[in-house]
């Protein structure tokens, strides 16, 4: 599995630069703000086909029906050789972070949140990728999360695609 992401540089839409702490409490903040409307919470994790892969993992909170924000991180460069290999690691980069925010969120906002969490994988039934839906997204459920996939993998192919 990944290392933990409590040490990692998140940055916001304003590209300040936040530790996971201070994503959790502006997450905390965000949902306070409106605490009877509905969240969720979505996790996808993007990298562009290069020798050296960058992963970026991006966390949306989606107010749902009025906005939302989102927080994103950078892995160390590193190596994929395979297609396979860089889908896997994507899904791996969302699942360590969506774990670390589910229990964190859960100790803050407590068991009265509604935790609608979703994992975003940039996979699709087009294309090269196809070969892979059933292995990442059994892992995903695997973990106890939603999986979701394209065209409607928005957090992988939208929100973290935007800062690779």
């Amino acid at each position: 599995m990944q290392k933990k992401m409590s040490n990692s540089k998140f940055f916001n839409i304003l590209g300040a630069e936040l530790g996971l702490e201070e994503v959790v409490q502006a997450i905390y903040d965000f949902v306070k703000s409106k605490p009877s409307r509905r969240y969720k919470i979505i996790v996808g994790t993007d990298s562009a086909a290069r020798s050296e892969v960058q992963f970026v993992t991006a966390v949306t909170i989606w107010r749902v029906g009025n906005g939302g924000i989102h927080f994103w991180t950078r892995s160390e460069k590193t190596r994929c050789n395979t297609l396979r290999e860089r889908i896997y690691r994507e899904t791996i980069c969302s699942i360590t972070l969506a774990q670390e925010l589910r229990g964190r969120l859960k100790e803050k906002l407590g068991d009265e949140f509604f935790w609608n969490d979703q994992i975003h994988i940039d996979v699709g039934e087009n294309g090269p990728t196809r070969e892979f839906i059933d292995g990442v997204v059994g892992m995903v459920k695997g973990y106890g999360f939603d999986a979701v996939i394209k065209p409607n993998s928005f957090g992988a192919s939208t929100v973290a695609d935007r800062h690779t």
